[in-house]
């Protein structure tokens, strides 16, 4: 697993996975930065305060832009990154998996439905998290233990999609529910650290490709089997 991670980082810094970290990145930060302006802009548009709580606000935002790099991003860039995450798996398949039979792209409405879907329900854990910020030590449980589920779930899935229906890609992953939540863990890990945050789709792409392999080998499992041999 931690082979898999260390390799996952380093695709982080080929071409390909620069492209679209770029636009990832780009988009992300711009939506962020574009709600603390407009919150900023709707309380010193439509209410008259003094200077000093003006600036106060806008001291606040610079704040409340550092917290949403730890709780907002996984769920925003997971939303951004859907778009790629299938170049990405290719990308890692055909360099590093060139023997195998390629996976297929899923389909354009799946995979937004699928991107939206995991938005929301990170989203929601993540805002659990940031309001048990008031209670010392249980907001950081939430936020590992919620993403961890989460993460190595999802990423999972869409990696074990791209070769075998849903319903086998999910019966793949309840096989091996306790190393995938230990991967999801890692993801969860990176998904903590502002900045390095950015990168969580692409990483988590690229390791949870690399997991399906090493999983679907193990078991035996074959796309259109029913079944774990």
């Amino acid at each position: 697993m931690l082979i898999a991670a260390g390799q996952a980082f380093q695709d982080l810094f080929t071409p390909p996975f620069r492209s679209v970290l770029w636009k990832c990145v780009g988009f992300t930060l711009a939506l962020l930065v574009g709600l603390v302006v407009a919150v900023e802009w709707v309380f010193t548009t439509f209410v008259e305060w003094p200077g000093w709580i003006e600036a106060t606000i806008a001291w606040l935002g610079g704040l409340a832009l550092v917290a949403a790099s730890i709780f907002l991003i996984p769920p925003v860039t997971s939303l951004i990154a859907g778009l790629y995450l299938d170049d990405i798996a290719e990308v890692v398949e055909r360099t590093h998996y060139p023997s195998e039979p390629p996976g297929r792209e899923l389909p354009t409405a799946q995979s937004i439905f699928l991107a939206v879907k995991f938005f929301f329900v990170v989203l929601a854990v993540n805002l659990l998290a940031l309001f048990l910020l008031l209670i010392p030590g249980v907001n950081l449980v939430a936020f590992y233990l919620g993403n961890g589920y989460l993460l190595g779930r999802e990423y999972f899935e869409l990696a074990a999609m791209r070769h075998m229906p849903q319903a086998e890609a999910k019966q793949l992953r309840v096989a091996n529910r306790g190393y995938i939540l230990m991967c999801g863990f890692v993801i969860a890990v990176l998904a903590s650290v502002p900045i390095l945050n950015l990168l969580t789709p692409l990483f988590a792409t690229s390791f949870m490709v690399r997991i399906y392999k090493q999983l679907s080998t193990r078991s035996g499992y074959r796309a259109g089997d029913a079944r774990l041999a």
